[in-house]
């Protein structure tokens, strides 16, 4: 393991260890702290979020791309000092952490022995809202990670995720879409975060007016398993409660190919995800290049 990722690794081990015994209130001022220092530097990753606004909010002056990207990262620095803090919550305080609208529609697709797929764009905390799910509805589900390095990183979250009752498949392997694909049949959930195609390969989506990739998981074991495709965008307000809304059900179309079927359920999840990103940019944690005029091909996105 090289010096840069030991320190990664030490970094991310002192969040869990340290951030989830502080009180609430003296966690939020970390977290807020944190994200103002990183916005003032203006790093990569800053400087990438506010380019990816910039599409989201086209009519924006260069002011308001700035107070949205400081937004952005207090934003982004929430969802970490809860991710931290999560572990250490108890179930009443992850019950009435998040407040979904519409949960009718996972609940009658799962008592229906369906199956069904959550699509979640990385809005607000994700991982928040997967824990009330296990919590609150008593729903285990399984879901994919991406491989992150170092590899002892990756273990931190999948032992992060799996305290949470999540199962936790690795991205890279090839065998994630099979096990997916067997949890449905058997009348599963499975919850996949479907903004940004990590294998080069997805499906291409327009996406606030120009062409972005997203990947074609969701649709294909929808159409696979027969399993009920749920889009589901999240966000933040000025309360300790996260918002969330489960969006209708995304119908696999009647005719077509195999491909052309998953195109335009995949455009259905783009335009689902670009109603909640556009009413909350804000809690849109996109720090990489998404749109394909932003890639380089031979690199494949980062």
């Amino acid at each position: 393991m090289s010096t840069a990722d030991r320190l990664t690794d030490s970094l991310y081990g002192l969040g869990w260890s340290t951030v989830k015994k502080l009180p609430e209130p003296a966690a939020v001022r970390l977290g807020r702290t944190i994200a103002d220092l990183a916005w003032k530097k203006r790093g990569k990753g800053v400087r990438r979020l506010e380019s990816n606004y910039a599409r989201v909010v086209p009519d924006a002056t260069p002011e308001r791309l700035a107070e949205l990207s400081r937004a952005g990262m207090r934003s982004y620095l929430r969802y970490w000092m809860e991710s931290f803090r999560l572990p250490a919550w108890s179930a009443e305080r992850v019950r009435t952490g998040f407040d979904p609208k519409d949960i009718h529609f996972l609940t009658d697709g799962l008592a229906s022995g369906r199956g069904v797929v959550l699509a979640l764009p990385h809005l607000a905390n994700w991982d928040l809202a997967g824990a009330w799910v296990t919590t609150k509805l008593g729903t285990p589900f399984t879901t994919v990670a991406e491989r992150l390095k170092p590899e002892t990183l990756y273990d931190r979250f999948v032992a992060y995720r799996e305290g949470l009752g999540m199962e936790v498949l690795p991205h890279s392997g090839g065998s994630a879409f099979g096990t997916l694909a067997r949890r449905l049949r058997d009348g599963g959930l499975v919850c996949l975060v479907a903004d940004r195609d990590l294998s080069a390969s997805g499906v291409e989506v327009d996406f606030f007016g120009e062409r972005a990739r997203m990947p074609a998981g969701p649709a294909l074991l929808a159409q696979q398993t027969g399993a009920l495709l749920l889009p589901v965008t999240l966000w933040y307000d000025d309360s300790p409660v996260m918002k969330g809304q489960v969006h209708p059900p995304i119908e696999v179309p009647e005719s077509g190919t195999r491909a052309e079927k998953t195109s335009v359920m995949t455009q259905a999840l783009a335009n689902a995800f670009a109603t909640g990103i556009a009413d909350h940019p804000e809690d849109w944690h996109m720090l990489q290049r998404l749109w394909l005029a932003d890639l380089d091909p031979a690199k494949g996105p980062s």
